[in-house]
């Protein structure tokens, strides 16, 4: 079991933005820039591309409101989207507020944000949605 799997089945928290049945979006605890969430799909697959074709293209028609979201919350130019699905067995995007192509440079140090600023952001981003 993924830990993205722990966290969909409850087993771990999560700064949850928004839910459906096929899918979830939560704010990345080891984040790139304020603002950074993750969005899952509810069936453990490693790999994006074998998930099922509904899910596949499902996940951009769930997306597009959050990635909208982050762009109304955060000064960014756009929401940038990522597929690198190394550190988690389980398929995922990430949906990333950029000013630069550098802001989704995966090597580059991870940034520590609060539990309170953490909470923080997902409320201004629940709101913007």
């Amino acid at each position: 079991m993924s830990v993205f799997s722990k966290i969909i089945s409850g087993e771990i928290p999560s700064y949850t933005i928004a839910e459906n049945e096929m899918f979830i979006a939560f704010l990345d605890v080891f984040p790139l820039v304020k603002g950074h969430v993750l969005v899952v799909p509810k069936i453990e697959t490693d790999k994006i591309f074998d998930l099922p074709e509904n899910y596949l293209a499902g996940m951009l028609t769930f997306a597009q409101p959050i990635a909208k979201a982050i762009e109304k919350t955060f000064d960014c130019k756009r929401c940038g989207i990522s597929v690198v699905g190394l550190e988690v067995p389980h398929a995922h995007m990430h949906l990333v507020p950029i000013n630069t192509a550098n802001d989704l440079n995966f090597t580059q140090p991870k940034i520590n944000v609060s539990p309170e600023e953490m909470e923080q952001i997902r409320q201004r981003l629940k709101a913007a949605l």
